[in-house]
């Protein structure tokens, strides 16, 4: 769609193109870490890294690209290090010379700890890593994502746990995603929506499912059921709105289906009450799917509790082994105002009410993929090391007025312990060339590992892997 925004070099910030003039004379080699400030909360779920290596990185740059980006920044008003591009073209290949280490993706990550660290590995290219900040950086919206649906999934596990008997099977499907249409790009809908199939399998956006395929071959990694829309219920008349419920009967409903029908369009307790309670109460049952009301304004904890308490009016429940009632052939689907707090809030009214969790699930949109920042958790992309003269120096900012941006120093890698589980970020010692070969202390293992060198992936995550280590 947009052909010359895939030319890597021009995938930066414009004063990017300025820095290679900017270090002290002798650098020959840079340093930088990925970490999460703070933030919301006090964890993070990594995710995404790969996709973007292999979006992006994975792409060679060419001699054109060189041509495209001089002429670009030199009515841009910019300097160009054409010979280091040239450079970067003719003896790599176009493959930037750098490595890449990172936590095992799904990972869930206390903040203010080093997730990524990227360090140059030719002398002659050592402001590549401050290049790529821009786009590297980008990784904070997908481990955002994967975190506030992390977030989401713990609070309705907590519910579950408590009024459900079967918590491990509901749990998959209780929050879907909705949030295509309110992103601000495509390639947004494909990292939020995958990283919230890290932690759930409900889900509308196309693609994120196709992005799962793609950058961690997931053949199928989320599902979606038939629904109506105000549209396919309203083009039927006021009249006819019963009428309208009936043909996603007739052409949906089966033994074991499921059926979701918003039920709003005029009057959401009327149409419980006389058309799904009355009207078409029989053909419910008789088919053997389980309809799926969908209220979609109003108070959100005040709707579906008064959802709820009709729908058991109509069709009654069963009392499960917790002594929570489950209502019989219905659910309700809430998907509109609906946030962490507003999930929280209805849980906690049902349940309260004597209704178990199953009773219920989420559809969020906006507030899961597009109500985030990055300040949500904030990221930064930071340099702490410099090779200069032969020596490695520790770069670091310190601001009198800000103590929160304070950044670490050194050559970083992040350890774990083996027994507890906690985890610490390190310091490289001098001498030791490459993480990997540096003594750790006991009961303490390295965390990260390369997954990116010289312009190739070396680890190669599946999905399957990412949500097992993501899990509760």
């Amino acid at each position: 769609m947009f052909p010359h925004l895939q030319n890597l070099i021009l995938n930066t910030d414009s004063y990017k193109a300025s820095h290679w003039l900017q270090y002290p004379p002798g650098t020959d080699a840079t340093f930088f870490y990925v970490e999460s400030r703070g933030g919301l909360y006090d964890r993070t779920v990594f995710f995404g890294l790969q996709a973007i290596l292999k979006g992006w990185l994975a792409h060679p740059v060419t001699h054109a690209d060189v041509d495209e980006a001089r002429e670009f920044f030199a009515a841009h008003g910019e300097p160009f290090n054409e010979a280091g591009w040239r450079h970067v073209v003719d003896v790599h290949g176009g493959r930037l010379p750098m490595r890449i280490r990172a936590v095992a993706e799904g990972s869930v990550v206390p903040t203010h700890q080093a997730l990524v660290t990227i360090e140059s590995t030719d002398p002659r290219a050592a402001w590549v890593p401050s290049y790529v900040e821009t786009l590297l950086l980008r990784l904070w919206y997908p481990v955002t994502v994967a975190t506030l649906s992390w977030q989401v999934k713990r609070c309705i596990a907590t519910f579950l746990d408590k009024t459900s008997d079967d918590p491990a099977g509901q749990l998959p499907f209780k929050l879907h995603d909705f949030g295509a249409r309110g992103v601000s790009s495509a390639e947004s809908a494909a990292l939020g929506g995958m990283a919230h199939l890290v932690n759930f399998r409900g889900t509308d956006t196309v693609q994120g499912v196709l992005a799962a395929q793609a950058f961690y071959g997931e053949p199928m990694a989320g599902y979606s059921i038939p629904a109506a829309e105000h549209s396919t219920i309203t083009s039927w008349g006021r009249e006819g709105e019963a009428e309208a419920y009936r043909n996603m009967l007739r052409q949906f409903a089966s033994p074991g289906s499921l059926v979701a029908v918003v039920s709003d369009s005029y009057d959401i307790f009327h149409a419980i009450r006389e058309h799904w309670g009355k009207t078409l109460r029989d053909e419910v049952i008789a088919s053997g799917a389980t309809l799926v009301v969908r209220p979609d304004s109003g108070d959100p904890v005040e709707v579906v509790h008064q959802c709820v308490t009709l729908l058991d009016e109509a069709f009654g429940h069963t009392v499960n082994r917790k002594r929570y009632k489950v209502l019989n052939h219905v659910r309700v689907i809430q998907g509109d105002g609906v946030n962490p707090q507003s999930i929280r809030a209805i849980l906690e009214r049902i349940t309260g009410a004597g209704y178990a969790a199953d009773n219920i699930a989420f559809g969020m949109g906006g507030a899961l993929l597009q109500k985030v920042d990055r300040d949500t958790q904030k990221f930064a992309l930071k340099c702490s090391a410099a090779r200069i003269d032969g020596r490695w120096v520790e770069v670091f900012k310190a601001p009198v007025t800000d103590a929160g941006k304070f950044s670490q120093r050194g050559r970083l890698t992040l350890t774990r312990h083996r027994e507890y589980g906690t985890w610490k970020t390190v310091s490289i010692p001098d001498g030791v060339a490459r993480a990997e070969d540096m003594t750790l202390d006991a009961g303490w293992e390295h965390a990260m590992e390369t997954v990116w060198e010289d312009g190739r992936l070396l680890k190669d995550q599946a999905f399957a892997d990412v949500r097992a280590r993501a899990d509760l």
